[in-house]
């Protein structure tokens, strides 16, 4: 009976430190991202607006990092059936697709450059480039992790353990947070004009 009450007992305490960190993290990114929303809308009530048209650049890269989020979520299914040339293969995809959303903002920011909306002139150009900047920045964290799992996935045994699941997870959930993040971003700057 004592073993029993024991076992209960450490249930309560058996948590997912990383995955609580991990959640922790992404709710202080919303935060910011709401403020970040916040502070657009207070400023562009005030008047001195530049409306302009928002680049195509920026849908192309919505549907490459929503490409690689399935790609990604294709991957982790692909580990824990132990198709592991597959889930290699869709990994350096997600990997590559993540460069590619990257590159995409950039060339955004070149086209809103050549339409006149440089980050000095009205402030409504500021905050895209700001806005989607530190997002864009979020995006290379997670190709980072993407490299440390890409090492995992390539040197690592062939082998499917909990421990793995959960580092996958973890950079799953991080990548699809992103992607969606992104997603409302390009929304709000579509709405709010």
């Amino acid at each position: 009976m004592e073993g029993t009450m024991a076992q209960k007992d450490n249930r309560f305490f058996n948590f997912n430190a990383s995955k609580f960190g991990l959640w922790v993290g992404l709710a202080s990114i919303t935060m910011m991202f709401a403020a970040f929303s916040s502070a657009y809308m207070v400023r562009q009530a005030a008047g001195n607006w530049l409306e302009f048209q928002l680049p195509s650049m920026f849908f192309y890269s919505t549907a490459v990092l929503l490409l690689s989020s399935i790609l990604l979520q294709m991957s982790y299914t692909s580990f824990v059936k132990e198709h592991f040339n597959t889930y290699k293969t869709l990994m350096l995809l997600t990997f590559l697709l993540g460069l590619v959303f990257v590159v995409l903002q950039y060339e955004a920011w070149m086209q809103m450059f050549e339409m006149g909306i440089d980050l000095k002139r009205n402030p409504s150009g500021s905050f895209v480039y700001v806005i989607s900047g530190v997002h864009a920045a979020h995006v290379l964290g997670g190709v980072a992790v993407l490299i440390v799992a890409l090492i995992h996935a390539f040197f690592l045994p062939k082998i499917v353990t909990e421990r793995r699941k959960n580092r996958f997870q973890l950079v799953l959930y991080y990548w699809h947070f992103v992607d969606i993040l992104w997603v409302y971003l390009l929304l709000f700057f579509v709405f709010q004009r």
